[in-house]
């Protein structure tokens, strides 16, 4: 299958969910739930809405978070849709992150998508680096 690389900026916006009355209190950690909404530039052009789980410890700098979020837009020219898993670890500031495309949700022509992508923040500016096949 060709091989692609795919890279450019994205914005999100995060909006809380009142989990309160969702749950009893969970010692030695804050849960929380939010919606994702993002919008991605570059290679990527799309729209994309989610849902995202965090957990944060009372140790300074140790979280974990686990997203879904389905991706609607065109990828190098294809157009389509398909599903980004999120898994992020933080041990004491050390960092952990994949993020990748859920196997068979590719529509349309992302159909086959596969692969991984990466995330980093400069300077408050989200930057995306996405490595793909496509049949």
């Amino acid at each position: 299958m060709p091989q692609y690389h795919a890279s450019g900026t994205f914005t999100v916006k995060m909006t809380p969910q009142d989990t309160a009355a969702d749950a009893a209190p969970t010692p030695g950690a804050t849960l929380g739930r939010l919606l994702l909404d993002k919008h991605y530039q570059g290679d990527l052009q799309a729209t994309a809405q989610g849902q995202m789980l965090s957990a944060v410890t009372p140790t300074s700098g140790s979280a974990g978070y686990v997203a879904i979020e389905h991706v609607t837009g065109t990828l190098h020219g294809r157009s389509g849709s398909f599903l980004l898993q999120h898994s992020g670890l933080m041990s004491r500031g050390n960092k952990q992150l994949t993020v990748t495309v859920v196997p068979d949700s590719g529509t349309d022509g992302l159909l086959g998508l596969e692969g991984r992508l990466d995330i980093r923040i400069a300077e408050g500016q989200h930057c995306y680096d996405f490595d793909c096949t496509l049949p």
